[in-house]
């Protein structure tokens, strides 16, 4: 993913290393890797999981249903209750399943498929049928790569978002990060909140607080791989209440409730780690990871994660 001539050198003399100390096979440049296929070229890399998502689709014989554009019908949502509950759950938990494992590839399933995934103990009829629209989904979006194109420079950018209250049987919010290094998305991540909130303010916090600390870890992968960051992380949020909370280290009654470990944000700006700023929500990337989209607005988050209809020959 971070295709630069440095990165070459260092993985040519990491090989070189390790082929000293084990016995090991060239099999040449990857093209295939449990379940992702990948193509280089000199214009950068694809990345996807197109024969992965036929066999999923033949496995539930789905592979010649009508597509749908988006994940799910504008403003429904699932709790445990809906529906009657499945008599055999396996098929649904293997679908979940298998939709979590496509997210490796695909960031625009991270939020449907965290969500399923809390129904695994329990599914209904309903939820099945949520899970096999997903699945009509993939199939009308079966040719969507990742694309990271080649660049000189290595600048490692975070958004964070967080719903309200999206959890309609414990009133929990859903948070998001996406963090991405030149044309593409390279981490993402879509969950449950532990703690039920007071705030929007709060929300977009601890949203705000989890992303910074992923962050840094990523920070510390990129020098080691030769790439460190001289600047502070840009992390992009919506909310100027929590940008504020996380930079005025007075602490206001509105925030005292707030467990303290949610304050470590503070401390990581100060050191210049990370670089609070405020986006509109137009263009927060991380909002596709808290919420169903519609058509349009799905389409061009997509677009700004780096995935498209990958044409290899014209665009290598």
């Amino acid at each position: 993913m971070l295709v630069t001539r440095s990165n070459v050198r260092l993985l040519v003399e990491f090989k070189m290393k390790m082929q000293d100390i084990f016995e090991m096979s060239d099999l040449g440049i990857m093209n295939y890797f449990i379940g992702m296929e990948i193509y280089q070229c000199r214009s950068g890399i694809f990345i996807s999981q197109r024969k992965y998502v036929v066999d999923i689709l033949k496995k539930f014989k789905l592979e010649s249903c009508k597509e749908v554009a988006t994940l799910l019908a504008q403003n429904e949502k699932s709790s445990k209750n809906d529906g009657e509950k499945l008599e055999e759950p396996s098929a649904y938990r293997s679908l979940v399943g298998n939709l979590l494992y496509l997210t490796a590839t695909r960031p625009d399933l991270m939020f449907l498929a965290g969500l399923l995934s809390r129904f695994m103990s329990s599914p209904s009829n309903v939820h099945m049928r949520v899970a096999k629209r997903v699945l009509k989904y993939v199939r009308g979006t079966t040719n969507l790569d990742i694309w990271y194109l080649k660049t000189r420079e290595v600048k490692l950018d975070g958004y964070a978002d967080s719903d309200w209250a999206g959890s309609v049987y414990d009133m929990k919010n859903t948070f998001g990060y996406v963090f991405t290094i030149g044309s593409g998305v390279i981490y993402w991540n879509s969950r449950k909140q532990e703690v039920v909130a007071q705030s929007t303010a709060e929300v977009e916090y601890i949203s705000l607080v989890v992303a910074a600390n992923q962050g840094i870890w990523l920070r510390k992968l990129l020098a080691d791989l030769g790439q460190e960051q001289n600047s502070p992380t840009e992390l992009y949020c919506d909310n100027k209440s929590a940008i504020a909370i996380a930079q005025n280290p007075v602490q206001h009654g509105r925030t005292k409730h707030i467990n303290v470990k949610f304050h470590s944000i503070r401390e990581v700006e100060k050191n210049s780690l990370v670089k609070l700023h405020y986006c509109s929500t137009d263009v927060q990337l991380a909002d596709i990871m808290t919420k169903v989209l519609p058509k349009s607005r799905l389409e061009f988050l997509r677009l700004k994660l780096g995935m498209s209809k990958a044409n290899l020959k014209e665009e290598c």
